[in-house]
This record gives structure tokens, C-alpha cells and sequence, in this order.
């Protein structure tokens, strides 16, 4: 069974969460792209309160539920640092080919 894990980082631990990623067999790929955060955090910079946004990277990662603890566990010794993270149920998966 397979869950869609969304990491949501700092950008400043993109490499180094991308290299412990592409070590781990539990992950065969993933996505990244840059996203804006926005909510109340008191530890917002002057110019995010400004902007009302903060600047993050979000990795999504199609897994086996299995794999998540693991991976998780990971990334708490190895990167650690202002990771959010969720899950949501994969109902599907398959890949379409041109023949």
C-alpha cells in the first residue's frame, strides 16, 4: 500500500534533504518544487511579515506506508531541521506507456 509523504522545508535544506533522498531504496523518486508559506509565526523575518509569505521547498514522495517511520526517523537524525510533514492515502497508482 502506498501513501503520498509531502515534506515541507527551509530552502536552505534542500540539497542536503535531496542527497539523504536519493540514498534511501524505500524512495524511487519524488518532486520538488518551491512554494509559499503563510500563516501567523512569530518567527517570521521583518520582510515575510511584510510580504505575509515565506519561502519553502516541497518534496512529495509516493512511498510504501511501511517505508514512512523509517524515512521520518531519517530525516530527523540526518537533516532535522524545520521539516513539516503529512501524509495522504494513495487510492491508485499505475503508470500509462505509449506503445
Amino acid at each position: 500500500m502506498h501513501t503520498l509523504l509531502v515534506l515541507n522545508i527551509n530552502p536552505e535544506l534542500e540539497e542536503e534533504l535531496i542527497d539523504y533522498l536519493l540514498e534511501l531504496d524505500s524512495v524511487s523518486g519524488f518532486t520538488s518544487y518551491h512554494v509559499n508559506g503563510h500563516g501567523h509565526h512569530a518567527s517570521l523575518s521583518i520582510a515575510e511579515q511584510v510580504t505575509g509569505r515565506r519561502k519553502r521547498t516541497q518534496l512529495e514522495l509516493l512511498v510504501e506506508v511501511a517505508a514512512v517511520e523509517s524515512i521520518l526517523a531519517g530525516l530527523a537524525s540526518e537533516v532535522g531541521r524545520d521539516i513539516v510533514y503529512w501524509q495522504q492515502p494513495v487510492n491508485g497508482l499505475g503508470r500509462l506507456s505509449q506503445t
